[in-house]
């Protein structure tokens, strides 16, 4: 809306004290703004825009789209042999070598067999080079993921027949061969890997589809308390399903609502049976690498590496329990065989997909949020740009085609993507290390982990998850900071353990957005004051020694103004301003009625012939409505719309009715601070009247419109005092009183 300060004005008829502004005060500067013409859209025009440029088909088109899709045919060409080498293959070789122990135990949670392990981190690591715009995320299985496909690989399990017990025994079922993936021909540990891939397989499509759809923003709907609260909950239930292995115990894996407690009750109820072996192992190797992992941390900047602590731990831990023979003479569960090399490619069984559709989402939702913002944190970190639907795409890739190969589920993994970049990684070069380190167990080494003790794996994966634990004692200071994003963590957090992780992470998105709604619905709404000697408004009940303007009222409102907060608005607008003109014009007009009818039954007897004595006599009695004194402290109101981002058309009607109430009782609504979305929207939406009728009603400042406010103040006193002496004729005047 312009501002038309030369506009002229009729004044209101239901005004009881002040009326609009007829003209604009004098000497007051009124500053307009020209606006350009907006220009002209057509959605028509706009698809065969994009059609044109998707369908052309040329040389440098072809080459511009290999690019986008395959980013290293646009780095590796530029890859500097000298600086950056030295640094990818350092990367890559600690990376490979802290991925080993990882991937045997995050399959362990997956509900696989360690090779599908080892399967999954190579495969990803050569996909994501090829297809990835981030120089330093590391992909492959991660512990929150891991879980969530455990979980769903374990129901189709009981779902097909499959007891417990297999997965439970020791030593761990090794793979095997069969024609098919139907339970048919499928053993227990061929029919969970086939679950897997085919879960990866769905995950990967819905990625891609996102990516290729440009829903990258979508992740932006996770907020970090939301993502920290949801990785602490599935933390614990991690923790929590793997004690039966730090203690030997045999016990049924519980899925669904209730697990986390339902697992802690079969833990104390079996105590009795803890094998000696496990646990004291588990002690040591805890009691081993949670200090050296301490004292890496502790030193990172001055160590050029940590040390892994946890492939030495594994490696000692295989050799004892080789010679000391802890399968047979302590019953302790080990690993069992592991093959080497690769099998032969499989695809997906699509009698699955119909079960696995909706486990696939939270998964998928979760693995690119995960890698997506890790991108972004490290791009702006080391100052190059991350396209987030590209890495949607690439994590996609990364879970679709490994999913031939039997591999599961993965993400950009924490601890993994912090050790690459924090030991010097240039390039995506260092994953390709890091797979040439994983294709040497494949090949050779993965055999020698037989007796490595299922212990030992659940403490390399509880070790791994003080990342999230720790989280709890950021908590106090969340709360000093934003007590709604400390209740999305803690609500998050307890769902996702007490309940289920797909329905912790669907809890926390809904009280995430409950929470912007609240924020949004009730935002905080002051009266300013201002600063002394200066042209600043500030809020008067968070600083002092603001002063008021004399009878006006400035009011701000820290929120966008629509159809969920329009009754919070008028409420809190009557309660700061201490005027509520609806009641005031409804007390107005019930003392006008009792006057007239006052006036009614005190006819006088003289009869018609004293009407000319009757008019004179209402003339000196009664006063115009524009001499009443007001019975409110204040002429006019401004509202401060700098908080404003838009208002609907249900906000546009509650200006609208503002303006209006606040009329008939003499105070006129200015406007201050709008956006030009908003002064487009009331100049559109005629909140004050037809176009043109209301003269200077918004203002680009409010020290403007205080400025025009005070003059037209005075002004209109002036012109009252005027209009008030003429209506009281001195000759009317003394005929009444010799009457």
């Amino acid at each position: 809306m312009e501002d038309t300060s030369s506009q002229k004005s009729e004044p209101s008829k239901d005004t009881l004290d002040f009326p609009a502004p007829q003209e604009t005060p004098t000497n007051f500067i009124h500053v307009e703004l020209e606006e350009y013409e907006p220009a002209d859209f057509s959605a028509k025009e706009l698809i065969l825009k994009k059609a044109r440029e998707v369908c052309t088909c040329n040389h440098r088109t072809v080459i511009t789209f290999l690019c986008r899709l395959f980013p290293v045919l646009d780095w590796l060409p530029r890859y500097n042999i000298r600086t950056q080498l030295l640094g990818d293959v350092i990367s890559g070789l600690l990376v490979g070598i802290v991925t080993i122990p990882q991937s045997v135990s995050y399959s362990l949670l997956a509900s696989q067999d360690p090779i599908y392990g080892i399967y999954t981190n190579f495969f990803c690591n050569i996909i994501y080079v090829a297809v990835a715009t981030s120089r330093h995320n590391c992909v492959g299985s991660f512990g929150v993921l891991c879980l969530m496909v455990g979980q769903s690989v374990n129901r189709h399990l009981r779902l097909a027949g499959y007891g417990d017990d297999g997965s439970d025994s020791s030593p761990l079922p090794g793979n095997t061969t069969s024609a098919g993936n139907g339970t048919a021909a499928c053993d227990r540990s061929c029919y969970a890997i086939t679950v897997a891939l085919s879960l990866s397989f769905l995950v990967g499509l819905y990625q891609i589809l996102l990516g290729v759809l440009q829903l990258g923003f979508v992740a932006v709907y996770l907020s970090e308390p939301l993502l920290g609260g949801f990785v602490t909950g599935s933390s614990l239930t991690i923790i929590t399903s793997q004690m039966k292995y730090l203690l030997g115990l045999k016990i049924p894996r519980h899925e669904g609502v209730g697990s986390f407690i339902l697992t802690w009750v079969d833990l104390f109820r079996y105590i009795q049976n803890t094998n000696i072996c496990d646990l004291v192992t588990s002690l040591v190797a805890l009691a081993i690498i949670v200090p050296v992992k301490e004292i890496n941390e502790w030193y990172k900047e001055k160590m050029k590496a940590p040390f892994p602590i946890e492939l030495l731990v594994v490696i000692v831990a295989t050799v004892i329990s080789h010679y000391f023979n802890f399968e047979k003479r302590y019953n302790s569960a080990v690993c069992g065989d592991i093959p080497t090399g690769f099998r032969k490619p499989t695809v997906p069984d699509i009698n699955l997909f119909p079960s696995l559709a909706v486990d696939a989402l939270p998964i998928a939702v979760i693995g690119f949020a995960m890698t997506v913002s890790l991108a972004e944190i490290f791009g702006k970190k080391h100052g190059y740009t991350v396209r987030a639907n590209q890495e949607m795409i690439a994590i996609g890739m990364c879970n679709l085609i490994p999913s031939f190969f039997y591999c599961f589920a993965s993400s950009a993994a924490l601890t993994k993507t912090l050790l690459k970049e924090s030991t010097g990684t240039q390039t995506q070069v260092s994953g390709l290390v890091t797979s040439l380190v994983l294709l040497l167990v494949l090949l050779w080494i993965s055999p020698l982990f037989y007796s490595l003790q299922t212990s030992i794996l659940g403490v390399v994966t509880i070790v791994n998850l003080r990342g999230g634990l720790r989280k709890f004692r950021d908590t106090p200071r969340m709360w000093r900071l934003s007590r709604l994003d400390t209740v999305v963590w803690w609500v998050t957090m307890l769902c996702s353990t007490l309940i289920t992780t797909e329905i912790g992470l669907l809890v926390g998105v809904c009280v995430a957005l409950l929470c912007i709604i609240f924020r949004t619905q009730r935002p905080r709404a002051t009266l300013l004051g201002k600063v002394s000697n200066t042209e600043i408004y500030e809020d008067q009940s968070t600083y002092k020694q603001l002063s008021s303007i004399a009878n006006i009222k400035i009011f701000r409102f820290e929120s966008s103004l629509y159809y969920a907060n329009r009754d919070y608005f008028k409420t809190v607008l009557y309660q700061r301003t201490g005027v509520n003109p609806v009641l005031l014009a409804a007390k107005h007009q019930r003392v006008g009625a009792q006057a007239d009818t006052e006036t009614g039954n005190s006819k006088s007897f003289l009869g018609t012939g004293f009407d000319c004595l009757k008019q004179a006599k209402k003339r000196a009695e009664k006063p115009s409505a524009d001499a009443c004194p007001p019975s409110i402290d204040m002429h006019t109101l401004i509202l401060d719309c700098g908080a404003m981002q838009f208002i609907d058309t249900v906000g546009l009607s509650v200006l609208k009715e503002t303006h209006h109430d606040y009329k008939k009782i003499g105070v006129q609504v200015l406007l201050a601070n709008c956006n030009p979305s908003i002064r487009h929207r009331l100049r559109e939406g005629g909140w004050a009247g037809e176009t043109g009728s209301e003269g200077q009603l918004a203002f680009h400042s409010i020290h403007d419109a205080v400025q025009f406010a005070e003059r037209w103040y005075h002004v209109h006193q002036k012109e009252s005092k005027e209009k008030q002496d003429t209506l009281l004729d001195p000759e009317d005047v003394n005929f009444q009183v010799s009457l």
